[in-house]
Formats: structure tokens, C-alpha cells, sequence
């Protein structure tokens, strides 16, 4: 989980997860609607919905606005088409980027997401270049401190594939389709459950063993991160625990 996690960590840590708790909702809202368009509005049959809607629950979205998002996507309400689109790029020192986008306008968007690139310091790539490195998971966060061992039997026994710790998160990783299920399941079993989310995952990650190196990779993230379309922004990098702590203490 490396990379994306240790990302959010350090954005838990600082309480900065979003600074406009508008611009978050806007988000959420979007990817609701995308996921009803794509599958179908019924959470019972639509997994990629139903991760969705938990998602935009855990970050306190009024329950009549995720319903009117469902709407809108599957053509009861009208609304603003969104494609899905996703860009490939580097961050310094080698770092792969992975950004997944909603758009209403893909060329006004690709030309933005080129120029954040350049100005934060990193470099877009052609289709391609790094998808191959990225498989797509669904991730649930669990807050520590825990017994591990209670959680890897519970996580395990739902289906999940892994379970790691990042600072002080656990990550529990699975197949997108049973990640509400794993949700479920830890829930059930008395695990608190901090957030549930669909991510792209690295097959292989760059150590970054400087504070001074993970903050110029974060510093392209939190770049991506703040665009409007932008859904998510993930990373093929890993720091030590020691740079983890500093990083979250500054």
C-alpha cells in the first residue's frame, strides 16, 4: 500500500485531508453519480456503487445528496455527463503517477493536468507508460492500535488479500468487488473502520529514504490531489518509518 497510504497517513496525521470540505463532497458526489451511470443505481448489485456511497457516507455527505447523485446517474434526475479518464506521469526521483480523473471536459482537463505536473515538478507520460504498474484494488483503513492477529483472521476469513500496517493505519487490501463485504466483515467482528475506498495499487515501489525527497513526491500529489476533477492520485514510492514520523510532525 505504499505510497497511496503512507500519503493518506501523513494527511491524517495533519488533519489536512481536504481543505475545502466543499471541493470533497463535490468529489464524492461525482463519483457516486459515475458509479449508478456505470452499474446501475441498486447498491445490492452494483459493488463499485456501493463503495461509492459508503465512501461519500464516511466523509459525512448529507444521505438526500448521495441519493440525488444515484439519481442523476442512472437518468431519473438530469445532470452533467462525466468520463472517466486517467493520466500517466513522474514525480522527482523516478516516481510513478497514476491520476484518476471525472471530466466533463477532457481536453480543458488534460491540458490542466500537464501544466500542474510541470509547475509541481513532475512530468506527464504518454498512455502507457505506467498503468502496467498498477493493479486496481479496493483498500479498507482501520485505525491502530490493534491486535494484528485479530485483524488478519477477521480480514482473511472475508476474502481479503493483505493486511499491512502504515504508520498508524492498517491497510487492508482485496478484490474491488468484495471490498464492502471485507468492510462488513471487520465491522462485525468489533474492528473499527476508519474509511473504504477503490485505489490503483504498485506491483513494486521506490524507496525515498530523505524527508526532503517524499516531500517533493507529496508536493506533486497534493498538486494533483487539489484539481477538481481530479478522484485520486496514486504513487509507486515507500519511506521508512523514520521519515514517516518526520514528515507528520512537520
Amino acid at each position: 500500500m505504499s505510497g497511496h497510504s503512507k500519503w493518506a497517513t501523513i494527511k491524517h496525521k495533519k488533519g489536512a485531508a481536504d481543505k475545502a470540505r466543499g471541493k470533497l463532497f463535490a468529489k464524492l458526489i461525482r463519483q457516486v453519480e459515475v458509479a449508478a451511470r456505470e452499474g446501475g443505481g441498486d447498491l445490492d448489485s452494483n459493488a463499485n456503487l456501493r463503495t461509492m456511497y459508503q465512501k461519500a457516507r464516511d466523509n459525512s455527505v448529507p444521505l438526500d445528496t448521495i441519493e440525488r447523485a444515484i439519481k442523476r446517474g442512472t437518468g431519473e434526475l438530469e445532470g452533467v455527463s462525466y468520463e472517466q479518464v486517467t493520466y500517466e506521469g513522474y514525480a522527482p526521483h523516478g516516481v510513478a503517477m497514476f491520476v484518476d480523473v471525472l471530466t466533463d471536459n477532457r481536453n480543458r482537463t488534460g491540458a490542466e493536468i500537464r501544466s500542474v505536473f510541470t509547475r509541481a515538478g513532475g512530468s506527464l507520460a504518454e498512455p502507457g507508460a505506467v498503468a502496467w504498474q498498477f493493479d486496481r484494488k479496493g483498500v479498507v483503513l482501520v485505525p491502530g492500535p490493534l491486535d494484528e492477529d485479530e485483524l488478519m483472521l477477521a480480514a482473511l476469513e472475508a476474502g481479503a488479500e493483505d493486511v499491512v500496517v502504515e504508520g498508524e493505519l492498517w491497510s487492508v487490501t482485496t478484490d474491488p468487488s468484495n471490498t464492502v463485504a471485507v468492510r462488513e466483515a471487520l465491522e462485525e467482528s468489533g474492528i473499527e473502520v476508519s474509511s473504504t475506498d477503490l485505489i490503483y495499487l504498485p506491483q513494486n515501489v521506490i524507496e525515498l529514504s530523505s524527508s526532503s525527497d517524499a516531500r517533493q513526491v507529496i508536493a506533486v500529489m497534493d498538486a494533483l490531489d487539489d484539481h477538481d476533477d481530479v478522484q485520486g492520485v496514486y504513487a509507486n514510492f515507500d519511506v521508512p518509518d523514520e521519515v514517516l514520523a518526520e514528515l507528520t510532525e512537520s
